[in-house]
């Protein structure tokens, strides 16, 4: 039986494997206008509305109806899917999946726990697996223990779009933007978006990040790598240099553009790094 892999539009994969996904978009708006996220707008036009616009844009999260049409086609092709999505904690995307594959005995949701570069790694991971003949419900399965094996940082280069989305308050923002101060993010066990460390400067948050990395490093496992920039593409650069150094061995590595529902509400300037661990 055919098994396919579905995800919604945050979940970043290197072009090269993109069109063996089947992507279910958000919904971006900027006021009045509204967008389907990398189809009606690609990445580099976000990060240039979102740079010119006055407007602070909001997201939608994929519709059950959306998921439905996908998953109506699966069955009527006889084959099975698993949809990868955002983690639950930042949008109702996986649940809007999970309703509408309530009517179905061969789609199975997974919840990847993170999102972006993140939710990325993890579907080059089940491509790979369904290369070597995994079914749907296997899939699934290594896909829940695997995502615990996914570690990724990233650089908010401004406190406004969290404070604007109502996720710090006005005067830390303040605070923050007046000291330039530079948190740098992860994903918290139940997928919310967690600050681990603070900087002070740009000129630091490599360090900082690649400083993490190396302290939550396992010897002796194979992994990959991946960076993603929102916004930041030449500094992105200069860091995946610097991390193909720190961590020489890797076996996959990857560069990408952070999706811009999740930089909604992280704004421009982004610079992230990713491990995940294969054994």
């Amino acid at each position: 039986m055919n098994v396919e892999l579905i995800v919604d539009s945050t979940v970043d994969v290197p072009e090269h494997i993109r069109s063996r996904l089947t992507v279910v978009p958000l919904t971006i708006h900027f006021g009045q206008e509204e967008y389907l996220d990398g189809v009606t707008m690609d990445k580099h036009r976000f990060y240039e509305r979102l740079v010119e616009s006055d407007v602070l844009p909001t997201t939608s999260q994929a519709s059950p109806a959306a998921f439905d049409r996908e998953f109506r086609r699966v069955r009527c092709s006889g084959g099975s899917a698993v949809v990868l999505t955002i983690a639950a904690g930042l949008s109702g995307t996986y649940q809007s999946a999970c309703i509408a594959a309530a009517e179905y005995d061969n789609i199975y949701v997974v919840d990847s726990g993170t999102a972006a570069i993140g939710a990325g790694i993890l579907a080059e991971y089940a491509l790979a697996c369904l290369d070597r003949g995994m079914d749907a419900a296997g899939l699934a399965r290594a896909l829940e223990q695997k995502r615990q094996d996914v570690c990724v940082l990233a650089l908010v280069d401004t406190l406004e779009y969290l404070r604007r989305g109502g996720r710090i308050g006005r005067i830390t923002a303040l605070a923050g933007t007046m000291l330039s101060i530079k948190p740098i993010i992860t994903f918290s066990d139940d997928g919310q978006l967690q600050s681990i460390a603070k900087v002070r400067g740009r000129r630091q948050v490599q360090d900082k990040i690649l400083e993490l990395l190396r302290a939550r490093f396992q010897s002796g496992r194979r992994y990959n790598l991946a960076v993603a920039n929102g916004g930041a593409p030449e500094e992105m650069a200069e860091f995946a240099a610097r991390l193909k150094a720190e961590f020489p061995n890797y076996e996959h590595f990857w560069e990408g553009v952070m999706d811009a529902t999740l930089s909604v509400y992280i704004g421009d300037g982004v610079i992230g790094g990713g491990i995940q661990f294969l054994d």
